[in-house]
């Protein structure tokens, strides 16, 4: 299992009072898990990428960065996989070959508890915010509270979003997903300071970005105008040659730049437009991503829980390959990124705007 997975279960045997005690008078450490959605290996600046991310900097320099810690590379499975600390394809929640087919349907064995249900018999309070994706509910698996995006295809005005499980009603005005884990994570961070002080606390923030659709607010594209005009040959390069500069690859190559895209030089200008266009946005995805995480990091230390909290951020998997328009469809003329826009990070040169999807 990935190294990560491995990390956590170690860490739930330690603290289960059956194993190990804390010394008086101290707290067992809280744990903060961060996920993200389809982010690539290398949008994050601390691995490389172009992307403003400074509070994720800061936890990578002040703590550790992984080069081989593994993810299912998709969304279910991986999320099976870290909430029980067993193989995807243990708990139906992947299939394999010859083997029964789980898939996403695939409902989990007695046996697999998620992660919270260990923690709660060594006292701990857990919280779910945001994405969820596991068959049952965050409740019955041991979320003492949780906020669940369901609708996944919206940003700005998801049509099923609900708190512990009671739909909440129509997003107001000035609602984005982002935005609205976070602010869950962290009231739910605040109650946990009032009403249970003494208990330590496991929070799981499942963040839907940068997962389709590209969408973002408009002051956070606009930070990234023309940043992507250099062209992919050109961007890619240079990730690769930061990467090596930080130390955190050795040997690595490029792989043959038209598979599955075609190379920049190829592209016609209305090709190469809409590439930075997606671009722009996913970066902001990503960058308002980071903000909200250095919310939630202030929070922590607000409540003088960040000495005392294990923190691990991760992707479900690598950045999105797919050709599609998702959602309501892509309205004709939309401005890239806005609430009537439902593009894809798919590859370039593979248009489908103003198309349905169906």
């Amino acid at each position: 299992m990935f190294r990560l997975v491995c990390l956590l279960v170690c860490c739930v045997c330690l603290i289960n009072r059956t194993v190990w005690s804390a010394p008086s008078g101290k707290q067992p450490p809280n744990f903060l898990v961060l996920l993200a959605d389809d982010l690539g290996f290398s949008d994050t600046a601390c691995y490389g990428g172009e992307i403003a991310t400074p509070n994720l900097d800061q936890l990578a320099r002040e703590g550790v960065r992984f080069t081989q810690a593994y993810n299912t590379a998709r969304c279910w499975p991986t999320r099976a996989a870290l909430l029980t600390g067993f193989y995807a394809q243990h708990v139906r929640r992947d299939t394999f070959p010859g083997g029964e087919d789980g898939g996403v349907k695939g409902v989990r064995p007695a046996w697999a508890r998620l992660l919270p249900e260990h923690l709660k018999a060594a006292g701990y309070k857990s919280y779910h915010s945001g994405k969820w994706h596991v068959d049952g509910s965050p409740l019955d698996g041991g979320f003492d509270h949780s906020y669940s995006l369901i609708d996944t295809d919206r940003y700005f005005s998801p049509k099923n979003h609900q708190l512990d499980q009671q739909r909440l009603p129509p997003s107001e005005s000035g609602f984005y997903a982002t935005t609205a884990i976070a602010d869950h994570a962290i009231d739910f961070l605040k109650q946990h300071a009032n009403q249970a002080p003494k208990s330590p606390f496991f929070a799981y923030v499942a963040f839907t970005s940068p997962h389709f659709p590209l969408q973002a607010p408009a002051e956070d594209i606009g930070r990234y105008k023309g940043r992507f005009e250099e062209g992919s040959d050109v961007l890619r390069q240079a990730r690769l040659q930061r990467l090596w500069d930080q130390g955190m690859l050795r040997n690595a190559e490029l792989s043959d730049p038209t598979l599955p895209a075609k190379p920049w030089a190829s592209l016609t200008l209305q090709e190469r437009s809409a590439f930075c266009r997606r671009m722009e946005v996913h970066a902001a995805m990503v960058d308002r991503m980071d903000q909200e995480i250095g919310r939630i990091l202030e929070q922590l230390k607000s409540m003088g829980a960040s000495e005392n909290t294990v923190l691990v951020f991760l992707s479900d998997n690598g950045a999105s390959a797919e050709s599609l328009v998702r959602g309501d469809g892509n309205a004709a003329g939309a401005a890239p990124g806005s609430a009537e826009s439902f593009l894809c990070l798919e590859g370039q040169g593979r248009e489908q705007e103003g198309h349905k999807h169906t």
